[in-house]
């Protein structure tokens, strides 16, 4: 007692409290005990091998396994429709499911009765038409047991494929794979815990029915009569031998319990992959950025991009092939509401999109030719890289020693074909990222959608990966769109930036454009400058928040605009500057941060927005410069760019 209170992270738990769970484990415990306190241990063979428990033994065995193939048949399309799909009645569905695990057996026995036996709903239908009779026969048994035990199956699987994230699924769809396929090769390797431990209660429970298989199907010797109906028998005339077909009973209940070791719910292997990929990642090999040597890739094809895209999103979007589009713009944009659309996979906006001289708007996702690398990338934790690289092709129809080959090339063009054969819990992050693009372009795609592929990753490693990707990018014979919030990527993987904000596109231009004039707010300041909305005047611009600012270039007065502000281009005084700046602003220096060799000093005024500076460390100590400490800012009307909204 000691060593477990000594183990126990928790405070020690109430005397109000212990005492009564302790005495509901006595009450459960009780009667476990009194079976084997009872158990006639010297003549436990002779009762377990005796011609009656035998026979019960192999019909209880019989039926229980009809009534789990039964079970999975039914049972799994049931789970994953209640898992996966809206309906109307789901409510009312998911309660027939429970029904039979809260109804009396009896209840149940007699329910069946009248649906299937022969004044049934059924019965003298199935009799007439098939010669089926179902009740007194191992049939009705069958149909007993799978009755009471297939919501034990349901209902595991269904917590199983509610955990399971729909983005590998989807992925899966992008790369070519068929609904059918996808169930079989990604949801249900994914969610086999969860089925293992549905059909080990299914099994169970079924082995042990009793009330509904004697009401329904009576209890014939070799027929119907299975251990629970034979304990049943047995304690009317020997009480020995019921309390060892019981103890029997009691021991396969349990070595399925402890087989299950609690996992009732089975959660799937991705979370519990994802964590191990997380804390113990595979050693990340030295990379100098050069791509591997490959065999030489196959001749381009080339796939010209339009999509007119409704709903949420609305805009208009043409790219000639070999184009890559940066998407960019603040959460809730429609950034991925973009991607999805292009997918065939959201509600929320439709595309009608063309690829080269094919319109794919009423193509399902696996047949539109838009591979999808989502932000972790998705891999498959149940295949090897090489398995999951190869698995588009596999979807494709391609056969399996070519698809290998394949993806062993596209896994050596990315710096990572030594790693073939580990799982992705065996890679590090800037590995599987790599993985992920392979098995994307691997699948021959039209186009290509990565929603921050290097989001993940470290500083050195996103540099390396970010240069492979660029290298590839180039021979790509569609588009590919990138959702970002790195202007780095944005400047250096894309020949043009998509600016987004609430579905609409502020600004399509190619990222020198977008990086001297954006015409988001919140693409300036990603891109480290000071943005100000107004409202343009005959000598600059009336801002939104108050207050004036002059620009040397002004627009038409009226004109909804943006002022760009470098940061650079502020300068910070600790008094009222004097000379020629045109806009002079008191403040409070509200943060002090450091970007690089220099420092980016945030000042606050009532007069003027938020204003970022960016000096020297030198100039600030000069400066006296500190949080809270009072300053004034300038700013030159030649420094302030009008960008018209």
């Amino acid at each position: 007692m000691k060593q477990l209170r000594s183990r126990s992270s928790g405070p020690r738990p109430p005397l109000a409290l212990a005492v009564p769970a302790l005495l509901a484990v006595v009450f459960l415990m009780l009667p476990l005990a009194g079976i084997l306190a009872r158990t006639s241990w010297g003549e436990l063979g002779t009762h377990l091998t005796s011609p009656g428990t035998t026979q019960a033994l192999k019909l209880s065995l019989l039926v229980s396994a009809w009534a789990l193939g039964l079970s999975l048949v039914l049972g799994v399309p049931l789970a994953w429709l209640l898992a996966r799909v809206d309906f109307p009645g789901k409510a009312f569905v998911r309660s027939l499911v429970l029904l039979p695990m809260v109804l009396p057996p009896t209840v149940g026995g007699v329910a069946l009765l009248l649906a299937f036996g022969r004044r049934g709903l059924l019965g003298p239908w199935l009799e007439d038409t098939f010669g089926v009779t179902l009740p007194f026969h191992t049939s009705g048994a069958v149909l007993a047991a799978t009755f009471v035990a297939m919501p034990f199956l349901v209902i595991s699987l269904e917590g199983a494929l509610g955990g399971l994230h729909p983005r590998y699924e989807e992925t899966a769809a992008s790369l070519g794979a068929s609904p059918v396929r996808v169930f079989l090769t990604v949801t249900l390797p994914m969610v086999a815990p969860g089925l293992a431990a549905g059909a080990a209660l299914t099994w169970a429970r079924a082995l042990g029915e009793f009330g509904a298989t004697i009401t329904f199907a009576g209890n014939l010797p070799g027929t119907t009569q299975t251990l629970p109906l034979q304990v049943y028998l047995l304690l009317q005339d020997s009480p020995e031998a019921a309390t060892s077909v019981s103890l029997l009973l009691l021991a396969i209940a349990m070595a399925v319990l402890v087989a299950l070791r609690g996992r009732w719910a089975g959660a799937p292997r991705s979370a519990e992959a994802s964590h191990r990929t997380a804390e113990e990642p595979g050693p990340e090999p030295p990379d100098d950025g050069t791509p591997a040597p490959a065999t030489p890739p196959a001749p381009r094809e080339s796939w010209p991009l339009h999509a007119e895209v409704t709903g949420f999103d609305q805009l208009t979007l043409d790219a000639e092939p070999g184009t890559t589009i940066a998407v960019v713009g603040p959460n809730g944009a429609g950034k991925t509401t973009l991607l999805r659309a292009l997918l065939g996979l959201t509600p929320r906006a439709h595309a009608a999109l063309r690829l080269g001289d094919t319109d794919v708007s009423g193509l399902p996702p696996h047949r539109r030719g838009v591979a999808w690398v989502p932000q972790d990338g998705a891999l498959f934790p149940h295949l090897s890289a090489l398995a999951n690289t190869a698995y588009g092709l596999r979807a494709h129809g391609v056969p399996r020693a070519e698809s290998r080959r394949s993806a062993l090339r596209w896994l050596g063009r990315l710096g990572v074909g030594h790693l073939a054969g580990r799982k992705p819990a065996q890679l590090s992050g800037g590995q599987a990222q790599r993985v992920a693009l392979a098995r994307a372009l691997a699948a021959r795609p039209r186009l290509l959608l990565l929603d921050e592929p290097l989001a993940a990753l470290d500083q050195t490693t996103r540099a390396r990966v970010r240069h492979t990707l660029r290298t590839h990018l180039d021979g790509f014979g569609g588009v590919c769109l990138i959702v970002t919030h790195d202007p780095v990527e944005a400047v250096s993987l894309a020949d043009r930036v998509l600016v987004l904000d609430e579905g609409r596109a502020l600004q399509d231009a190619p990222p020198g454009e977008v990086t001297r004039h954006p015409r988001s707010p919140w693409v300036a300041r990603m891109l480290g400058r000071n943005a100000w909305p107004g409202t343009a005047t005959t000598d600059g611009l009336r801002l939104s928040g108050g207050g004036h600012l002059v620009a040397a270039e002004p627009l038409p007065a009226g004109t909804h605009a943006l002022a760009v502000i470098g940061p650079e281009a502020v300068s910070v005084h600790r008094g009222r500057p004097s000379g020629s700046p045109r806009n002079v602003w008191p403040g409070t220096v509200r943060e002090i941060t450091a970007s690089g060799s220099r420092l980016r000093v945030l000042v606050s005024s009532a007069e003027a927005p938020d204003l970022v500076a960016e000096i020297t460390p030198q100039a600030a100590a000069e400066l006296g410069l500190a949080e809270g400490v009072p300053v004034w800012t300038s700013v030159k009307a030649t420094e302030a760019t009008l960008v018209p909204r």
